[in-house]
């Protein structure tokens, strides 16, 4: 179990230990992951950013996702969602156009803060404080695929382990440090799992400034 977000975070750092990255950045899903995003970037020396994705709500089950749509309208559905649901278009297309607002929302939110960062022909590093169904996180990768990284690394704390070999066929690495049998939801493996506010994920990013990708850039 982790203390809260951070000391995940720092753990998930060592995996990193003698590593060759190319022009690091670390993309965060918000909000959770900003904060394991902003401990990433600042101890590997990489640019922060945030990668916009939203889960699908279920019918009259929003706890429950059955996919994701990432911020390029790109939308992913769990193949079991399809099975279990009678999801009709008209239904999908509603659900997907609020998802997008919001991520709109966030946009201009993060954006006053942080400009979009370049993808292309570097190490990047996608980042969340866990994995539960993959959705948002497969979202997020197929996201940043199509803008050609030169590799794409998964880095996350906890994942559901039904869900890791999705995951590990969309990226070139996938670093995960519990994936435990008895998984019911994130939180459960976190002693702090207070939800993070917008506010906090938009200090985290002004805090990482642009001083971060100046230095890796001219150490380079």
């Amino acid at each position: 179990m982790f203390q809260n977000r951070q000391e995940a975070a720092r753990l998930l750092v060592r995996r990193f230990d003698g590593r060759d990255l190319r022009d690091p950045l670390v993309l965060a899903i918000p909000r959770g992951g900003v904060a394991t995003g902003a401990v990433l970037a600042r101890e590997l020396n990489a640019e922060l950013d945030v990668v916009l994705s939203r889960k699908l709500r279920a019918p009259f089950q929003p706890e429950l996702a059955i996919g994701a749509v990432g911020e390029d309208g790109q939308i992913y559905l769990n193949p079991e969602a399809g099975k279990r649901l009678d999801l009709t278009e008209e239904y999908l297309a509603g659900e997907a156009a609020h998802q997008l607002g919001e991520i709109a929302r966030r946009r201009a939110l993060f954006r006053t803060v942080r400009p979009q960062a370049t993808i292309e022909g570097r190490s990047v590093i996608v980042t969340d404080d866990g994995i539960a169904t993959g959705a948002t996180m497969i979202a997020a990768l197929e996201s940043a695929r199509a803008k050609h990284p030169f590799e794409l690394i998964v880095a996350v704390p906890v994942a559901s382990p039904d869900r890791l070999w999705e995951i590990r066929r969309r990226c070139d690495e996938m670093i995960c440090l519990l994936a435990p049998r008895s998984f019911w939801a994130i939180g459960q493996f976190y002693r702090d799992f207070t939800q993070v506010e917008d506010e906090e994920a938009v200090e985290l990013l002004r805090a990482a400034g642009p001083a971060l990708r100046t230095l890796a850039t001219s150490s380079a």
